[in-house]
């Protein structure tokens, strides 16, 4: 991409003068667009070392509200970003509705430079790649506007540069050995930009390679560049989005209506079977810190299925200080101003930790599809969005395991009854759990949906049969126990 490419002829100073004003006026007028419309923007900005990144950001932000714009510098990843998944510190770093992020360097950088450097095999490059791809489609299906620049410079310019900034003691700092190593190898650099830039090229997210040679220049490209994606994005705001189809294999899942519940286990029988396996899950959590394998426990189920109780006897097993247990309600207002997946990439776990979820992303397909707060559109896109996430957790090394808490709709009554009639239980129940209740058909479809485009092999569904509140917790633990002694074998 970058060999093909040829610079646009320069302009005279004075027209570069007169068009960088009246960019600078229209980005100044468009911020309070973006606000009104709230349209996210990140513009990620990469390039050669030298190329001046930096300036550039530090040029067009002068024409945004600093209330409205956060500026992230992505050096050495930190130790807790080292131990989650790829993409999590970018993920984090989104911006909310109607503000903008401005990345110098991002998932470009980073991968180029492993890659380079030999830490990267040919495949874990191409799911790199991929994970990319489909990171950036799902920021911009949700509306997200996302500029790609790439700040190009010659070789001689590039030597040049660093040898000015290296002869004075002021500025010697700003020339790192990655921008030393660059110059020494600049076709092998150019080609691996090249490649990665063609393999990242999208019609919704392309990449807009700039001339850096000149400063005022590369601010004017850069300025003129973002002001038209801005006002395409205001124009084109509510446009639809074609449904990507679904390339993960799945597994064949029943209805609801199909699964019995009359599954039951003995009081005594219990007590030993729970003891047995909340011992060995306790070894187990051991050995899984020792491997730095991290582990997502998600809930989901009916009303009064006995998610928090079965909650309650797999924390009981961990040492309290590799786990989070996260009580996930309707999001936010800083987490509505995002993504819908954004807060819980935010609560990702460490290598070796376990993050245990009460209700999941899956609200999205669930009460946000039938309570109407997602579009037909969101919901159904979303499908496809989770199971990039779960696939990208898992090639990274974590283990999601996924349940549903099942029950019929007679003992869902009981235990409401029973807690209305507990003093210590009534706050669990409230009028929002009777009125959903109202809507068990509509929810029974919504899951069983879910279940269809969303069990996949590396991440499939468990239904827990949950009539028995003793038998559910005994399964739960099987299954999780299962599970990690399969991983650390």
């Amino acid at each position: 991409m970058l060999q093909e490419w040829k610079a646009m002829e320069k302009p005279e100073e004075e027209e570069i003068r007169a068009r960088l004003a009246a960019a600078k006026e229209k980005l100044a007028k468009q911020q309070l667009l973006i606000k009104e419309q709230k349209i996210p923007v990140l513009v990620l900005m990469e390039g050669w070392g030298t190329a001046g990144k930096g300036s550039v950001i530090g040029q067009v932000i002068q024409n945004i509200d600093p209330r409205f714009f956060k500026v992230e510098s992505m050096g050495e990843k930190s130790e807790e970003e080292c131990r989650k998944p790829f993409l999590y510190r970018y993920f984090r770093r989104i911006p909310e509705e109607g503000k903008f992020v401005f990345l110098d360097s991002g998932w470009m950088d980073e991968i180029v430079k492993d890659e380079l450097h030999g830490k990267l095999s040919d495949e874990d490059y191409a799911k790199r790649i991929e994970s990319v791809r489909r990171f950036e489609r799902q920021l911009t299906d949700n509306g997200y506007l996302v500029m790609k620049f790439f700040l190009h410079i010659p070789e001689k310019e590039q030597a040049k540069r660093i040898e000015h900034l290296e002869h004075e003691k002021d500025t010697v700092w700003r020339v790192s050995k990655n921008d030393l190593w660059q110059n020494r190898h600049y076709e092998k650099c150019e080609e691996a930009f090249s490649s990665y830039m063609k393999n990242t090229n999208m019609p919704s997210a392309p990449w807009y390679i700039i001339d850096a040679k000149s400063r005022k220049w590369t601010e004017l490209q850069v300025l003129e560049t973002l002001t038209q994606g801005i006002e395409i994005a205001l124009s084109n705001q509510k446009l639809a989005v074609p449904l990507l189809q679904n390339i993960f294999p799945l597994v064949r899942m029943p209805l609801l209506a199909e699964v019995p519940l009359d599954k039951e286990i003995e009081a005594d029988e219990y007590r030993k079977e729970l003891k047995e396996l909340q011992n060995r899950l306790g070894e187990l959590h051991n050995r899984l810190y020792r491997k730095k394998v991290p582990v997502i426990i998600a809930y989901e189920g009916w009303d009064a299925a006995g998610k928090g109780g079965n909650i309650k006897r797999i924390a009981g097993a961990l040492d309290p200080r590799g786990y989070e247990v996260h009580p996930i309600a309707s999001p936010e207002p800083h987490e509505k101003a995002r993504h819908y997946l954004w807060r819980f990439w935010t609560r990702l776990p460490k290598t070796g930790h376990i993050a245990i979820f009460d209700r999941t992303w899956y609200g999205r397909v669930l009460v946000e599809r039938v309570e109407g707060f997602a579009t037909e559109e969101e919901w159904k896109r979303a499908y496809q969005e989770i199971n990039d996430m779960e696939a990208h957790l898992v090639k990274s090394g974590t283990i999601v395991l996924k349940f549903w808490m099942h029950i019929d709709k007679d003992e869902q009554e009981k235990r409401f009854k029973q807690r209305m009639e507990t003093p210590e239980k009534q706050w669990k129940i409230t009028d929002e759990d009777w009125r959903n209740r109202d809507k068990w058909d509509d929810y029974e479809k919504a899951v069983d949906e879910m279940m269809l485009r969303t069990s996949t092999t590396e991440a499939p569904w468990h239904i827990i049969e949950a009539n028995s509140k003793l038998y559910a917790r005994i399964k739960v633990l099987e299954i999780v126990v299962e599970a990690l002694e399969k991983r650390l074998e």
